[in-house]
């Protein structure tokens, strides 16, 4: 072993005469020359290429290197050993990054590309009215260069792609509202924005799971549909019309779509809206990746069903409610949002100056609606919020109460089963009546629910019969009195049909 390190010794001994007399005979600009050449020839035969992204742009922040950084990040906390750990302004989720002079092998395409981050000192700079950070940072790309026309650009597009995306996600979602009376502020913006922080999932919504499923794919058909909308040449946009009685779940219907795909919500207030080009420029001011809801529409603003002999009139506002500009009489009249504007919001040439957005409509009624809001094209797909159903009832059971599966096969779940569609409640109301007893043993609390569901069945069947007679007795009157008026008769039959309709 002795003899090993003196050989080794004598090798170094020998290889820094050698330099040092290269040095005392050959000129500096020689050697960096020689050195430039042969670096040359080494590229001219290694297989590799090398592209190196740096930070600053001159003074320009370079936004590739921050993609490269963010995209990496989801390898670099599985693969790379040592790590940097961030976490950006309004973001939900951690970000890894490559340590200093640390590498990592990353997949395109079946071809491999090889990354390595690299920190250095930055020289003295002189005077400037954007000084540069002390440290250079970059990202050196390492391919074959047979591999260069299947990455390049593809590899880069796609790290930007996915980039965008991560970032989008780690940010908390927003949820915009146009509360000014439709006013601009300075900088021509006018939604203002609150975290948007909303539980509901398409888990804990009260809905048949199948009706759930069908949902869900939709919507992700339509978030992985870019080609297929620029091939048939229509807007990247779909519209879901949510209604159904008070109390069914819309608005949480809303809340786990864009959680679902993890997109913002503008909630449009028209009653704020003066005119059909404000309605323009909030459209234009909204986003990508954003559900534009407008809740109650049938109550909104009063647009005319064309298709009924008689306009449809309009919900009374609450009477703490002020005119939304000038006097009273006044307001009325200077407000010039038609249906037409609406129409053309949702499915006009102003719609389409954006991408992957949803419109979603929510009212009570749907036949005050006039048919042109509600075809295909504007409201893509209807959905019935309808009352509790018993699959919707286990699964507000297991929310409340940890009622696990194994336990809904029961005489009390039977019974359940035999009495909710009869009792027609909303799921709002079973949530009420969970909520109140949620302290109690489970058992004891699904017992609670069963009797409300069972006085609730008593008393629509008493006020059934109590229109029934009444129904009677105005026919009755009606025969009795030739001068009784056709709509009491007409009142009276349909309270029969309906009671031979429960009976069925």
């Amino acid at each position: 072993m002795k003899e090993v390190w003196t050989s080794l010794a004598s090798i170094m001994g020998v290889f820094a005469f050698f330099q040092s007399i290269l040095h005392a005979v050959f000129p500096p600009e020689l050697r960096f020359a020689a050195a430039k050449l042969f670096h040359r020839l080494f590229r001219c035969f290694s297989t590799y290429c090398y592209f190196e992204i740096t930070e600053m742009d001159g003074v320009n922040t370079n936004e590739l290197y921050h993609a490269v950084q963010l995209y990496l990040s989801q390898s670099a906390s599985m693969a790379a050993s040592r790590m940097s750990l961030s976490r950006g302004l309004n973001s939900s989720a951690f970000t890894f990054g490559l340590a200093n002079n640390d590498r990592i092998v990353n997949g395109f395409r079946g071809a491999s590309a090889t990354w390595e981050h690299t920190v250095t000192q930055r020289q003295s700079q002189s005077f400037s009215l954007r000084p540069l950070p002390e440290e250079k940072r970059s990202f050196t790309l390492q391919i074959k260069k047979k591999d260069k026309p299947l990455l390049i650009p593809a590899y880069l597009d796609h790290i930007m792609e996915t980039a965008t995306e991560l970032r989008r996600r780690n940010q908390d979602r927003r949820l915009y509202t146009n509360s000014r009376g439709g006013s601009m502020e300075s900088r021509g913006f006018p939604w203002e924005s609150v975290p948007f922080k909303h539980p509901s999932t398409f888990d804990t919504l009260a809905m048949d799971p199948a009706r759930k499923e069908l949902i869900m794919a939709d919507l992700n058909d339509f978030a992985q549909g870019k080609a297929f909308y620029e091939n048939t040449g229509r807007a990247w946009k779909r519209g879901y019309l949510l209604y159904g009685p008070p109390g069914t779940g819309k608005s949480s219907m809303i809340a786990a779509m864009a959680n679902h795909l993890s997109y913002d919500i503008y909630d449009l207030e028209l009653t704020e809206v003066q005119t059909n080009s404000e309605l323009r420029k909030l459209l234009m001011k909204t986003t990508s990746k954003s559900i534009i809801v407008i809740e109650d529409i049938d109550c909104s603003v009063n647009l005319i069903n064309r298709s009924s002999k008689k306009p449809a009139p309009p919900c009374e506002p609450p009477s703490d409610l002020r005119p939304a500009r000038g006097t009273e009489d006044g307001g009325a009249a200077a407000r010039t949002i038609t249906l037409s504007g609406l129409l053309s919001f949702t499915d006009g040439l102003w719609s389409c100056c954006g991408s992957e957005r949803i419109f979603v409509f929510t009212t009570n009624h749907i036949e005050k609606l006039d048919p042109a809001l509600v075809r295909s094209g504007r409201m893509d797909m209807h959905v019935f919020m309808s009352y509790c159903s018993f699959q919707a009832l286990k699964i507000l059971m297991k929310n409340y109460l940890g009622w696990e599966d194994s336990e809904q096969s029961d005489e009390l779940m039977r019974e359940l089963a035999e009495v909710v569609d009869e009792a027609e409640i909303t799921p709002a109301d079973v949530s009420g009546i969970l909520i109140k007893n949620r302290r109690r043993e489970r058992r004891e609390a699904a017992a609670e629910l069963l009797e409300a569901l069972k006085a609730r069945v008593e008393r629509r069947k008493r006020s059934l019969s109590e229109q029934v007679v009444e129904a009677e007795e105005q026919e009755k009157r009606a025969l009795e009195s030739p001068n009784e008026s056709t709509d009491q008769l007409m009142h009276s039959c349909n309270a029969k049909e309906d009671k031979g309709a429960e009976e069925d």
